[in-house]
């Protein structure tokens, strides 16, 4: 099994030697490897199981890196980062030759994001290239928010965890890029889309569903549980399953119910705090999927603050 620690020199001399380490960040716990060695980007595809066609995010140490690896930065995206970075931002620029086409997925733009981990951006300070660093787990599966979940998914297949406790947002970054001089969410994710336009003005906001990506995170089918995730009216929902003798667990916002078992609920957020429920959103379903239910009911959240993301989570962990 990987070893789990917080030596920044042993993380690094693994990622310098081509080997894949697992970092933390603000969002989810990342599977890092040198984004300019296609070898090591391979091992992630493969570690992963994750398919080609998705792209991977680079992160780097400051944002005073970017030009090195981007051709341009267009001034609306620049502010973004002026405000985001470090932060749960990723930008999609037109990147330069020296980011492998296997990062891209053979696309001309590069996702881009300066994490705010300092455990993390010590590690990036101590290298001489970016780190490719998708979610730390099997594609398609809940995405981890601490160390331990790395390890039970992946501890077998990668050599060092770097243990940075767990993660401050808990949902990857919000993904943003330009289309003919309109900025363009393609991720719901850290960043609410209010805070965005805040500095840019309106936004376009994407369907999050794609057989062909332009940017991470935008299949259909992805943060999945292993169990079927039905998503709808909770009280609807736990009747039309009780009603046919199906063992569920039940997974809202806020809400609690009497008739549930405490080992088979979750509530995000009893207060309704949307940055609570964003934190609590992965490690819930994976907690309720290790249980003896056989399906997973949920309902959304309001369309407000974060809501937006955990939706897209939702919805995404129930489309298969």
């Amino acid at each position: 099994m990987a070893e789990i620690g917080k030596n920044i020199a042993k993380a690094a001399k693994f990622l310098t030697d081509g080997e894949l380490v697992a970092i933390p960040t603000e969002t989810v716990y990342g599977l890092a490897g040198n984004a300019l060695d296609e070898n090591a980007v391979l091992k992630i595809f493969k570690t992963k199981e994750r398919p080609e066609f998705d792209p991977l995010i680079i992160h780097l140490a400051e944002k005073s890196q970017l030009m090195d690896y981007v051709q341009d930065v267009p001034e609306e995206l620049a502010a973004l980062a002026s405000r985001f970075w470090p932060g749960p931002l990723t930008l999609l620029l037109p990147k330069k030759d020296l980011i492998p086409d296997l990062v891209t997925s053979g696309l001309d733009t590069v996702g881009v994001r300066v994490p705010r981990h300092p455990l993390t951006r010590k590690l990036l300070q101590s290298l001489t290239f970016p780190l490719a660093a998708p979610s730390a787990n099997p594609f398609g599966y809940i995405s981890p928010t601490r160390a331990s979940h790395v390890q039970d998914q992946l501890g077998d297949k990668i050599r060092y965890i770097l243990d940075g406790g767990d993660c401050e947002v808990g949902l990857e970054s919000t993904i943003v890029g330009m289309e003919q001089g309109q900025v363009i969410v393609y991720r719901l994710g850290g960043i609410s889309v209010a805070d965005i336009e805040e500095t840019v003005g309106k936004v376009l906001i994407l369907p999050q569903s794609s057989s062909n990506p332009k940017s991470p995170g935008m299949l259909k089918s992805h943060y999945a549980p292993k169990k079927p995730v039905y998503l709808g009216d909770l009280d609807e929902l736990m009747e039309n399953f009780g009603r046919k003798g199906t063992v569920f667990a039940v997974l809202s916002f806020t809400r609690t119910f009497a008739e549930v078992p405490d080992s088979l609920q979750l509530a995000l957020s009893k207060e309704g705090n949307y940055d609570e429920a964003a934190r609590n959103l992965f490690s819930s379903m994976r907690l309720l999927d290790d249980s003896e239910a056989a399906v997973i009911l949920a309902q959304e959240l309001p369309e407000i603050h974060l809501g937006k993301a955990i939706n897209d989570r939702l919805r995404r962990a129930a489309a298969k």
